[in-house]
């Protein structure tokens, strides 16, 4: 079953929109969102949670319309937007009071679980936290009643390395029984490179490409020359800079011809934003 299945949504500002967004995930894995800044990462989430008002499009989340079943479904999903900025002035303790019942699958000793595991001390303000520690407690909140689909916006934004390490590790535990799913957007693209097993790629409010992650980052390749060879493969290219030994660019790695005999690599995640960030021409 699918736990994620959107098909052409469309969402219409004055200077933005999403432009017939259309992606799977399939249950008990993570997928990793990225995008520039602006690229409708945001506005994807807030209109898969029914936060915003689609123009078109269906969303569902195993197998329900998120339209028609709003209230039940949120109960399966778990939504962690980076730190708590709520109640700030506020306990921990008082604050999981007021959350609590809002569940009917809310388990007591999970949430102790991760409260131990974050160090979080419930006794705390909220204001007294570090961005670190509101968004292991966000984390806290989001795993502790029973969601079958996690959505994850900057997660680990606010974390040191080593509890950025430790959150990824939480996140490979959870879909190991197939169970549960992840939607993961994060500008870290290092962490989906460690635990992502799909990429989104959303740039100025369309797709570009939706794929396991490896296949994802085989579809590109990373090229590199002299300056006579950037004018034999400059209007194949995604976008690419110069430097004083010639060129690097991106291409599809459809559209790389062999027998030109340039240096070759695979990029990163990372080397495929920026590059898209940069496009001069864009074949997509």
């Amino acid at each position: 079953m699918l736990a994620l299945d959107i098909q052409n949504l469309n969402k219409k500002y004055e200077y933005f929109q999403l432009k017939d967004v259309s992606f799977q995930l399939e249950q008990g894995y993570i997928m990793g969102f990225i995008g520039a800044n602006g690229a409708g990462k945001t506005t994807t989430i807030k209109s898969i949670l029914n936060l915003i008002r689609k123009d078109s499009g269906e969303i569902r989340i195993l197998g329900k319309r998120m339209n028609e079943q709003e209230v039940e479904l949120k109960q399966e999903i778990g939504y962690a937007f980076g730190g708590v900025d709520f109640y700030s002035r506020n306990r921990i303790k008082t604050l999981t009071n007021v959350i609590r019942p809002f569940y009917k699958n809310w388990d007591e000793a999970t949430y102790s679980n991760y409260l131990r595991r974050f160090n979080l001390n419930e006794n705390k303000k909220i204001t007294d936290l570090s961005m670190g520690m509101r968004v292991k407690y966000n984390l806290a909140l989001a795993l502790s009643h029973g969601a079958k689909l996690l959505i994850l916006d900057e997660p680990t934004s606010g974390l040191d390395p080593a509890a950025r390490d430790d959150l990824l590790d939480i996140l490979q535990e959870l879909v190991q029984d197939g169970e549960i799913s992840i939607l993961f957007s994060t500008h870290i693209t290092s962490d989906l490179e460690k635990c992502a097993d799909y990429i989104t790629f959303i740039d100025k409010g369309q797709i570009i490409n939706s794929d396991e992650k490896e296949a994802f980052i085989d579809a590109y390749r990373l090229v590199s020359g002299n300056e006579s060879q950037l004018e034999q493969i400059k209007d194949r290219l995604i976008a690419y800079k110069t430097n004083s030994f010639g060129f690097t660019g991106l291409i599809h790695t459809a559209d790389y011809d062999p027998t030109l005999q340039l240096k070759t690599s695979m990029p990163t995640l990372e080397d495929i934003m920026i590059y898209f960030s940069k496009k001069e021409k864009a074949h997509v």
